[in-house]
């Protein structure tokens, strides 16, 4: 395994490229009513289990310090493949909520759903899915066909990790409700406006993008996404996921400003503050704290997953994970990495003490 060493970081650099997307938003927004993150969790209409029965776990040693399950229909799903995770912890709030980041990949071929996030709460454990979309200045929304491998909420912004086109940005100020409008959700197979009417394929909520950040050059990917609150100020993490055959994926962290947006040159490009080679591929998430890094890595074939703590210059330090570990985010308060395993009937979010 290899140590972290420093790489350039302008492969990285972004450029904002908002284009219409605050428009459709505002727009969007003014015709349905926004509702607040703790006003959703109050009337979450899922419920996970705190130490849920699961074999995501098996011969792990040691086993996880806390962890939450889904609903059979979303542990079980073939549809939705959970990618990304963050918390209130990364935003300010102490664990106000999870958030996962869920992409549409059905095993049969159906109309695009996109990207949906799941909010839960894990003092009740309940939880609510929110569906992503495009919204366009004429008053119509689109499905984002994207995998959402990494999330990150820092202040109102959440930040989705899109492969190649950079960094795409939703203000979870406009989580908007359809039924503000109407008396039901609409029709559970049609999605958009209609008729006057509002339909996402039975999602009552819909969360449009508002903002986006491409990167300048091509050859960066971007596969994950995190929080480093650690530093001042603080910064946003991401990086890319390879696999053997190629070069090890890179890492890269940018400066935030105090209300979450990335720091940007006078040429409006936001450089990264650093950026790192990975210490081997597989990697499916990373966050950096106190001069620590985290990483899980899945492991080859059917193995199980490690986790990677390691330093700029240090020897890796190896632990066990469970099998398809993907994105990580940390509860500072209570000094651990919260992970969630990806697979149908192995799905959970799970905590490891630092």
């Amino acid at each position: 395994m290899l140590t972290l060493v420093s790489v350039s970081p302008e492969p990285f650099a972004l450029r904002r490229r908002t284009g219409d997307l605050a428009e459709g938003a505002a727009r969007l927004a003014a015709d349905l009513a926004a509702v607040p993150v703790a006003e959703l969790l109050a009337g979450a209409n899922r419920r996970g289990v705190r130490g849920g029965a699961t074999s995501a776990f098996t011969g792990m040693r040691p086993a996880p310090a806390d962890w939450f399950t889904f609903e059979d229909r979303d542990a079980d799903t073939r549809d939705w493949h959970p990618r990304g995770l963050t918390g209130g912890c990364d935003a300010g709030r102490d664990a106000a909520a999870f958030v996962v980041s869920w992409c549409w990949r059905p095993g049969v071929a159906a109309e695009e759903r996109g990207v949906r996030l799941t909010f839960l709460d894990p003092e009740t454990a309940r939880y609510r899915h929110v569906l992503c979309v495009s919204a366009r200045p004429d008053g119509t929304y689109a499905p984002l066909d994207v995998q959402a491998g990494g999330i990150a909420w820092v202040d109102d912004l959440l930040y989705v990790a899109d492969a190649t086109c950079g960094l795409r940005v939703f203000d979870l100020r406009r989580i908007l409700d359809l039924r503000s409008v109407q008396d039901d959700v609409g029709d559970h197979t049609l999605f958009g406006r209609r008729e006057g009417k509002y339909h996402a394929y039975g999602y009552r909520f819909l969360l449009p993008e508002s903002d986006r950040w491409k990167p300048v050059t091509t050859g960066a990917h971007f596969s994950f996404a995190a929080v480093d609150r650690s530093t001042s100020p603080r910064h946003l993490v991401c990086g890319e996921s390879t696999e053997e055959g190629g070069d090890v994926g890179r890492l890269a962290r940018w400066r935030l400003t105090g209300d979450g947006d990335l720091v940007a040159d006078a040429e409006g490009r936001a450089v990264p503050a650093d950026a790192y080679r990975a210490p081997g591929h597989r990697i499916q998430g990373a966050v950096s704290h106190e001069g620590r890094w985290y990483l899980s890595r899945t492991g080859p074939g059917h193995t199980r997953g490690t986790l990677i703590e390691t330093a700029v210059g240090d020897a890796p330090e190896v632990r066990e994970f469970p099998h398809a570990p993907e994105d990580v985010t940390l509860w500072r308060a209570r000094r651990q990495l919260w992970s969630l395993t990806g697979g149908p009937r192995r799905r959970a979010l799970f905590a490891v003490p630092l």
